[in-house]
């Protein structure tokens, strides 16, 4: 069991195998169901492992810091062992993954995310979650926080119904998905899109432009003129 900081907490992470090799440096393992066809994997599936095997590469680059005396080459090694069947067969076989650019990748984002003490410093004074308060303060505290709703919240969080109707009320485009929410640009609510749908006024936004466009193809669609 490993652990990395994750915005400031930590994050308890277990890899399918860590190989200390004679020199005392380690090297992570991958063990996954896809198949090494003719000694190369798909390349999503390998990317996606290779990702992985990154977060692991920097909880035991944390860890090999507190340890004393590392290898002349270092504790970690930067390529990780995928093992997977070979070819259409049952048979283990293993390739390496360079892992040097999904490392550098994964802690510029983890060093971009926002810190919980910087986000506990934001909550209103007095503001608590914990379950023992009463329901009364409890439903003070989340309606005092800011609702971030995207359909992908349905999946995996259970206020996700509470944010998706402060959302709707507010008329957020962003409970409509992340996709259409980075395609409007500047347009945050749904006021300001059917606006900018039906304006006239020239315009340098694509954005804009494409609302236009796609408004007066409707109108004509449905044999309406386009306001």
């Amino acid at each position: 069991m490993l652990a990395l900081a994750v915005a400031g907490a930590p994050a308890h992470l277990e890899p399918d195998a860590v190989v200390v090799h004679p020199d005392g440096s380690w090297t992570v393992v991958e063990i996954k169901s896809f198949a090494l066809i003719d000694g190369a994997a798909d390349a999503a599936k390998a990317g996606a492992a290779a990702r992985q095997a990154a977060v692991y590469l920097l909880a035991l680059e944390a860890l090999a810091e507190r340890l004393p005396e590392p290898p002349p080459g270092g504790r970690v090694r930067h390529r990780a062992l995928l093992v997977c069947p070979k070819d259409f067969s049952n048979l283990p076989t293993a390739a390496l993954l360079d892992l040097r650019k999904q490392r550098a990748t994964t802690r510029r984002q983890l060093d971009r995310l926002t810190r919980v003490e910087e986000i506990a410093t934001a909550l209103p004074a007095g503001a608590g979650f914990d379950p023992a308060r009463p329901a009364a303060e409890l439903t003070a505290a989340v309606e005092a926080v800011d609702a971030a709703y995207a359909p992908e919240c349905l999946a995996s969080c259970e206020l996700a119904f509470h944010c998706r109707a402060r959302a709707r009320e507010a008329g957020d485009v962003r409970h409509l998905g992340r996709a259409v929410r980075s395609e409007l640009g500047g347009l945050t609510t749904v006021d300001e899109v059917l606006a900018a749908s039906r304006g006239a006024a020239e315009t340098d936004d694509p954005a804009v432009t494409a609302l236009r466009r796609a408004a007066a193809l409707r109108a004509e669609a449905l044999g309406a003129p386009c306001r």
